[in-house]
């Protein structure tokens, strides 16, 4: 193992045992080597008459560029678009996003957690959470309606076990019990990975203020009974709260919770912001020790310079001049009553009688999206049939449920569009009865 990376594992181990039990095999060969990105840092500090360090082309004292790409980006320098960034993102987008944490999560305060290091979006941020942590002995607690990506990233690429709890109880709400129940099972492996994703993709569910604290109360519970926790919240949409749920992540309560819990938090710019393209996403870890934050920072840069050096420049300068800007909280409030409308409208629509006999549908109050559950045909025919014979496109969970992006459709399209649905649902009965 690299020197590196065995001090890297030192700190943390003299810092919190417990975190370092948490590290897959490869966490802990993980280190951030010191290779041409860490000289060619020092040489921009010293290196006043030349710097022939980085593998880039400069020109009069700039990027070398070319002006047909740079006259598309007048109001930004080449400095801020042709370069590498560094490996964890711009350091002032680090810091703003910081600050963007804290305003957004009052519970962070007095909180001990990093600077958000830059991913390339989501997807990327929880493949890192992957490689650090999960080895294939490890199981993923998951809830039974969770976004599919989630096999790729834990299961074929690391090897780790997705292991499913009910998602909503009797009632409707965010199932605490059976969370608990399949958490403590975890017990005798002494450690588990917990991934928790409000609002939640597909359902669109954020929990209510009891159902986080009996979340935070099994955690908890299983820390203190031994077991070693890396909880991952995955906010990709976080912010789209549009009724009486919680309305911050719980990366924030968690944080400090215990040390046998270590919260990482998994955001972005790229739903939150509606800059899908742009890939600009972030992880974030939360410890009471600089020390181990610091060790965790290295470990992710070693990950990110060994597999896509660093993310885009251009991204990030756009994002963090749209969250310096004077007009961010406007078109932010703007955009988010827009689709809390839409959301509003699609629960108006489904409260029509004609569909009682053909859906119902799961608990929705955030998010992108809501999943209708069906009665009496097979998701997947029903979502074939509709797309050849009325042009609506929607997806097929599984064999009875069907998830509807009602962020990519106009408010005054909703009822067509669960018209339509409904349609389909008929075409299909009536055909089988015939």
């Amino acid at each position: 193992m690299n020197s590196l990376a065995e001090k890297l594992n030192e700190v943390i181990q003299n810092e919190n045992p417990s975190i370092y039990v948490m590290l897959s095999e490869l966490g802990r060969k993980l280190y951030y080597p010191k290779g041409i990105l860490s000289q060619s840092a020092e040489a921009s500090q010293k290196a006043y008459r030349f710097n022939a360090t980085i593998g880039i082309a400069t020109e009069e004292d700039a990027p070398m560029h070319f002006q047909h790409i740079q006259s598309h980006f007048l109001d930004y320098a080449p400095e801020d678009i042709y370069p590498y960034a560094p490996p964890a993102g711009k350091q002032r987008l680090r810091e703003v996003w910081k600050e963007k944490l804290l305003k957004d999560n009052p519970s962070l305060c007095n909180q001990s957690f990093g600077l958000p290091i830059v991913t390339s979006a989501l997807t990327h941020g929880l493949s890192i959470a992957a490689d650090l942590f999960a080895d294939p002995q490890d199981c993923v607690l998951v809830p039974d309606k969770y976004w599919g990506n989630y096999q790729s990233i834990f299961q074929v690429r690391r090897g780790a076990s997705l292991v499913i709890y009910k998602l909503f109880n009797e009632n409707g709400r965010f199932h605490t019990s059976a969370f608990r129940e399949v958490l403590l099972k975890q017990k005798t492996a002494g450690k588990a990975i917990v991934l928790l994703n409000f609002p939640n993709n597909p359902t669109g569910y954020t929990p209510h203020l009891n159902e986080v604290e009996e979340i935070i109360s099994a955690l908890s519970e299983a820390a203190q009974e031994g077991m070693n926790l890396v909880v991952i919240l995955d906010d990709a949409y976080f912010g789209l709260f549009y009724e009486d749920s919680v309305k911050e992540s719980l990366f924030g309560r968690l944080a400090g919770l215990h040390p046998r819990i270590l919260p990482v938090k998994v955001d972005g710019a790229t739903k939150e912001n509606y800059v899908w393209g742009l890939r600009v996403g972030f992880i974030t870890y939360a410890s009471t020790s600089p020390a181990v934050l610091d060790a965790l920072e290295q470990k992710t840069k070693g990950i990110i310079r060994g597999t896509i050096s660093s993310s885009a420049h251009l991204s990030q300068t756009i994002i963090l001049k749209s969250l310096e800007s004077e007009e961010f909280d406007l078109e932010k409030h703007q955009k988010f009553k827009l689709m809390e409308r839409r959301a509003s409208k699609v629960k108006e629509v489904l409260r029509q009688e004609k569909y009682e006999k053909c859906w119902s549908y799961y608990p929705f109050n955030s998010g992108y999206f809501m999943c209708l559950k069906l009665k009496q045909v097979n998701a997947e025919e029903l979502r074939i049939h509709l797309l050849d014979q009325y042009g609506v496109g929607v997806v097929a969970i599984n064999s009875t449920d069907l998830r509807i992006a009602f962020s990519c459709v106009e408010e005054q399209d909703i009822e067509e569009l669960f018209n339509l649905i409904y349609k389909g649902v008929k075409d299909l009965t009536e055909s089988a009865v015939m």
